[in-house]
């Protein structure tokens, strides 16, 4: 299994593109996830990171998207963030990434004005849309399992059941090891999203709020999920880790540093990497 790096890393610390691809090369990743939007980068930016990435042997598994404006009561937003999903489809497709991670967010005003079915159903038939023309570009939608009350995908049975109603097989899921933790879903619930996994995020937490700490500086016990993964047999996979806004920007380097040692060794310990 490959070990990878969501570039927001370093995007968040304030360092340049080609700086977070060649040293996430250098520290030693098999992969990167991109994090950037479409819509808020130009074409010489585009060819940059496909450029960089490919100088480096890196391949691209994953696009990360936020479009919580699929769930909105507003037909008109529903559409902008339909089309921005695609956009992030087409620059999936020119990258040669094999997903998108799509996170759907929340359900609004306490579920108390808003039918929460209605928010539900819209999710359900864009999302089946999308995965009707990410299938075309061969590509895959990850959903992420958020671990906030509200959330649409807060657990793995929701996960399970959002997977049923949209019925697509592009459309998949994306397993979180934090946010399961966070969520209280034991490592023995994912067994029932067997075949139905496309990506995989590390990143560790206090067991309390989101985190996105490395592996090693909070509470998660992480070998019982690493093995519930192992056996989930995902095709050609990646686990990537999640780094966001570090406490420490400055020595960001070193943060990557520390989560790579520190995921290498746990996977190894799962047997999960060599």
């Amino acid at each position: 299994m490959r070990l990878g790096l969501i570039n927001s890393a370093w995007v968040q610390a304030g360092r340049g593109t080609a700086f977070g691809i060649q040293k996430t090369r250098e520290i030693g990743f098999d992969a990167i996830d991109i994090f950037t939007d479409p819509l808020d980068i130009d074409a010489r930016e585009k060819r940059l990171i496909r450029d960089e990435c490919e100088a480096a042997g890196l391949p691209i598994v994953s696009l990360a998207c936020v479009a919580v404006g699929l769930i909105d009561f507003n037909p008109s937003v529903r559409r902008f963030h339909a089309d921005r999903v695609r956009a992030y489809l087409d620059l999936a497709y020119f990258l040669g990434a094999r997903n998108v991670l799509l996170v759907l967010g929340e359900y609004i005003w306490q579920q108390e004005v808003i039918p929460p079915d209605v928010q539900w159903r819209c999710g359900v038939e864009e999302v089946r849309t999308l995965g009707v023309y990410a299938a075309e570009l061969g590509l895959q939608i990850a959903l992420e399992l958020e671990p906030f009350s509200l959330s649409l995908l807060n657990d793995v049975a929701s996960m399970a059941r959002f997977l049923d109603e949209v019925g697509h097989p592009a459309v998949m899921a994306n397993l979180d090891i934090s946010h399961l933790a966070l969520a209280h879903e034991p490592a023995s619930a994912i067994a029932r999203l067997k075949g139905r996994v496309a990506h995989v995020h590390i990143s560790d937490c206090d067991g309390k709020v989101h985190g996105d700490l490395p592996p090693g500086r909070g509470v998660v016990d992480f070998a019982p999920y690493l093995e519930a993964i192992r056996e989930l047999e995902i095709p050609d996979a990646t686990i990537s880790i999640e780094l966001e806004y570090s406490p420490e920007p400055d020595k960001i380097v070193e943060w990557v540093e520390e989560a790579y040692r520190s995921t290498s060794a746990l996977m190894r310990a799962a047997g999960l990497r060599p």
